[in-house]
C-alpha cells in the first residue's frame, strides 16, 4: 500500500501559472534567471540601438557588435527557455498562448538580428538593422513578470503526498499463531488481521473481527461525531481510533483503499481542472493568430509592391517584433501582486490566480458544515439536572471523572468545559468502557455511569421529550448520568455554529449567491443547523465522492460554483470546483487542495475575497485592454497599412508607444484598493 502512495506523492498535478507556465515543467528559478538576464541584458542595451535608433546613452567601440552577438546568444538560450519550453507545450496542446506570443517574439527577434549581424558583416555599407535590445528587454520583462507572479502566488503543495502521510509507516499484524509482530504498510495485504491499539491510525481500510471501540472518521469522511464500532462493522484506513483495542480484517489496500480513491479523485480533479484559461492567455492567443496573419500579409504585399524581399521581410520582422507583449505580459502579474498582497493583509493567502478570474457571474458556494459554518469541535452545550439531589457542579465533577481517562472527541469535549469553568473533577476508580453503551465506575463511593440514548431506553428511565427536543434539533449529542441506578442529569454536547455564521449566510444571498450546505453529517444535524442559518439548499451522509459528484451536477447544468471546506473529505470538491477555499484551522490536504486558504477561518473573510476578486478582475480587464491596445494599433501600422498615404510607423515611435503602455499598466495596477 505504502508503494502505492509513494508513487502518488511523486505524481503532483499543479495548476497551471499564467501563460501555459506549470509548475511540473521543471522551468527554472525565475528569480535566478531574472537577474542573470538583467546582467546581460544591461551591456545589450548600452551598446546597440532600439530598433535602428541610437539613444542619448548607448555608445560602440570596435568589437563591441561581438560583444552583443555573444550576450544575446547566451541570453536568448538562458533567459528565453522558459518561454521557448512554455510555448512547445503550448502548441503541443495545439493552444498557443502567452509563452508562444513571447517565444514568437524573441525568436525572431534573435534570429533576424543574426542575420543582420551577418549582413553587416558582409556589407557593411548597407546597414540592417537588427532588434538584439528589443530581444534583451522582453526577455527581462517577461522574467520579471513571471516572477512577480510566481512570487505573490504560493506554489500548490502536493494533497496527495498529505493524504499519503495519514497512514502509519508500520502496522501491527497478528499472524497464524496469533502472535503480534510489526510490519511495513507497504507490506499489507488484503485479509491480514491488523490489531489496531487506542489511539493509533487505522493503517486500511478493514472489517472489526473482535473488540469494539469509538472512531474519530471526521479527517476523512467529514463525520463530526465519533461513531461506535463494534465486530462485523466497517472502518476506514487514515481514521483515528479511540479508546477501545480491535482487531480487523484488511479489506482495501493499494487503489482499493478508500484514501486511494479520494486522492485519485483529487488528482483528477485537479488535472481536469487545469485546463482553465486565464484572460491574458486568451488574449495571448488572438493576439498570437493576429500577428502571424498580419505579418504574413504584410511580407507578401510589400513583397508585391516594392518587388524588394529584404524590404518586405523586414517589415513582416518589424510586425511580429511590434506585436511582442511586453505591456501585456506585466498586466496581469502586477495586478496579482498587488492583489495577493492586499488579501494577505485581510487574512486570504491566494494560492492560484484562477480564482480572482472565476468569481465573476459566481452563483452558488458549497460550504462544508463542520469546521466551516461550524467550531469543528464538540463543546457542552447544555447541562440540564433530572433529580433535586445533587447541584450542577457536583454533577460535572462525577461526569469529569469517568471521561477524565477517556481520548474520544466527546470527553475532550467535556474536560475542555470543565477547565474553562475551573471545575476539578473527583478521580474515580474503576474505570470501564461499556461497549456501546458508555463509561461506569466508582466515585466517592457511588456506582455512576454515563450512557447514551440506547441504554436510557433500555433501562426504561423517563426524559421529558420537550427537554431532549430542545437539543436535538441543533443536532447535539446527548449523554446521560445515572448514579446508584438513578438518572440524575442530561449532558449535550454539540459542534456550536460560529457566531457570524448566519449573517454570512445573509450576506451571500444579498449577493444573489445562493449557499449551499454538504456534510457528512446525520440528516436530523444537518436540517437542525440549515435551518437555523436559514439555508434553502443542503445535503447529508455525505462522504467525499458524494460532495465532489454533487459539485459536478451542479457544473454539469451550467451552474458556476465555489466550494468551502476544510476536511480531507472535502478535497475532491475543492480541487473540482471552478474556485476552492480553505479554512485555514483545517487540515493541511484541504488546504493544499484548494485555490485560496482563509487564514482567520472566519467566513466573513470570503465576502471580502469576492469584493477583492469582483475588483481585481475589473483591475485586469483594464490592463489588458492597455497591453493588448498598443498591440492593437501599433500592428496595422507596422505592416503599413497607411502607406499609401505616406504614413509609415518608425520603429522608434513603436518602441516609445510600448513603454508608454507598460507604465500605463504599472501605474493602474497600483491603483487597486479595497474597502476594509
Amino acid at each position: 500500500m505504502k508503494k502505492h502512495m509513494e508513487h502518488e506523492k511523486h505524481m503532483p498535478d499543479h495548476k497551471q501559472m499564467s501563460g501555459g507556465m506549470d509548475h511540473s515543467m521543471h522551468m527554472g528559478n525565475f528569480k535566478q534567471k531574472f537577474w542573470f538576464s538583467l546582467v546581460l541584458a544591461i551591456p545589450i542595451i548600452f551598446l546597440s540601438p532600439m530598433m535602428g535608433v541610437d539613444l542619448p546613452f548607448q555608445f560602440t567601440f570596435p568589437g563591441s557588435q561581438w560583444v552583443v552577438l555573444i550576450l544575446a546568444t547566451i541570453l536568448f538560450f538562458y533567459g528565453g527557455q522558459p518561454f521557448l519550453s512554455g510555448a512547445k507545450s503550448e502548441l503541443k496542446q495545439k493552444s498557443p498562448a502567452m509563452m508562444t506570443l513571447i517565444a514568437m517574439g524573441i525568436t525572431v527577434s534573435y534570429f533576424y538580428s543574426v542575420y543582420a549581424f551577418i549582413m553587416n558583416q558582409l556589407r557593411p555599407h548597407e546597414h540592417t538593422m537588427d532588434f538584439f535590445w528589443e530581444l534583451a528587454t522582453l526577455i527581462v520583462i517577461m522574467l520579471l513578470g513571471h516572477w512577480l507572479e510566481m512570487n505573490a502566488v504560493m506554489n500548490a503543495s502536493d494533497a496527495l503526498q498529505k493524504m499519503a502521510e495519514l497512514l502509519p509507516d508500520e502496522v501491527k499484524k497478528i499472524d497464524q499463531d496469533g502472535k503480534e509482530q510489526v510490519i511495513k504498510l507497504e507490506q499489507v495485504q488484503e485479509k491480514d488481521h491488523l490489531l489496531v491499539r487506542p489511539g493509533d491510525k487505522i493503517p486500511a481500510d478493514g472489517i472489526i473481527i473482535k473488540g469494539s471501540t469509538t472512531v474519530d472518521e471526521s479527517v476523512v469522511t467529514g463525520e463530526s461525531k465519533t461513531v461506535t464500532k463494534t465486530v462485523r462493522d466497517k472502518v476506514i484506513g487514515g481514521a483515528v481510533n479511540g479508546n477501545g483495542t480491535i482487531e480487523i480484517t484488511v479489506t482495501g489496500t493499494g487503489e482499493s483503499g478508500y484514501l486511494a480513491q479520494v486522492m485519485t479523485m483529487v488528482k483528477q480533479a485537479q488535472s481536469e481542472k487545469s485546463a482553465l484559461e486565464s484572460l491574458s492567455d486568451k488574449v495571448a492567443k488572438w493576439l498570437f493568430y493576429v500577428a502571424l496573419t498580419v505579418g504574413f500579409l504584410a511580407f507578401v504585399i510589400w513583397l508585391m509592391i516594392s518587388k524588394d524581399v529584404s524590404a518586405a521581410f523586414e517589415r513582416m520582422v518589424t510586425v511580429f517584433i511590434i506585436a511582442c507583449p511586453h505591456a501585456l505580459g506585466l498586466a496581469i502579474p502586477l495586478v496579482i501582486a498587488r492583489s495577493t498582497s492586499i488579501a494577505a493583509k485581510n487574512g486570504l493567502l491566494i494560492k492560484k490566480r484562477t480564482a480572482l478570474e472565476q468569481v465573476n457571474n459566481m452563483q452558488y458556494i458549497m460550504l462544508d458544515k463542520t469546521g466551516t459554518l461550524t467550531e469543528g469541535k464538540f463543546s457542552v452545550t447544555g447541562v440540564e439536572l433530572l433529580t433535586d439531589s445533587l447541584d450542577r457542579e457536583e454533577v460535572l465533577k462525577l461526569i469529569g471523572a469517568l471521561e477524565n481517562n477517556a481520548n474520544h472527541p466527546l470527553a475532550i469535549g467535556i474536560m475542555n468545559y470543565l477547565k474553562e469553568n475551573n471545575i476539578t473533577p473527583y478521580q474515580a476508580e474503576s474505570v470501564e468502557n461499556l461497549s456501546g453503551v458508555g463509561l461506569s465506575g466508582k466515585v466517592q463511593g457511588r456506582t455512576i455511569k454515563i450512557v447514551n440514548e440506547k441504554e436510557v431506553a433500555r433501562l426504561h428511565l423517563n426524559v421529558d421529550a420537550h427537554l431532549k427536543t430542545k437539543y436535538e434539533e441543533q443536532g447535539n449529542t446527548l449523554s446521560y448520568l445515572i448514579v446508584a441506578d438513578q438518572l440524575t442529569a442530561l449532558l449535550a454536547l454539540g459542534d456550536s455554529i460560529k457566531p457570524d455564521a448566519k449573517r454570512f449566510i445573509a450576506s451571500l444571498k444579498q449577493e444573489k449567491i445562493v449557499p449551499v450546505m454538504l456534510t457528512g453529517d446525520n440528516p436530523a444535524a444537518a436540517q437542525a443547523v440549515a435551518q437555523y442559518l436559514g439555508i434553502e439548499e443542503y445535503y447529508s451522509s455525505l462522504l467525499p465522492e458524494d460532495k465532489e459528484e454533487i459539485i459536478r451536477s451542479y457544473q454539469a447544468k451550467g451552474k458556476k460554483t465555489m466550494m468551502v471546506g476544510d476536511g480531507i473529505n472535502d478535497a475532491p470538491s475543492l480541487a473540482r470546483a471552478a474556485i476552492g477555499i480553505a479554512i485555514g484551522a483545517g487540515t493541511d490536504v484541504a488546504i493544499d487542495s484548494a485555490d485560496v486558504v482563509l487564514t482567520d477561518s472566519d467566513p466573513n473573510d470570503i465576502l471580502r475575497f469576492l469584493d477583492l476578486a469582483k475588483l481585481t478582475r475589473r483591475k485586469m480587464i483594464q490592463n489588458l485592454w492597455w497591453g493588448a491596445g498598443y498591440n492593437i494599433l501599433a500592428i496595422p501600422l507596422a505592416a503599413g497599412i497607411l502607406a499609401p498615404w505616406g504614413f509609415l510607423l518608425s520603429p522608434a515611435v513603436g518602441a516609445v508607444l510600448m513603454s508608454l503602455s507598460t507604465i500605463i499598466v504599472a501605474a493602474n495596477a497600483l491603483t487597486l484598493r479595497i474597502k476594509n
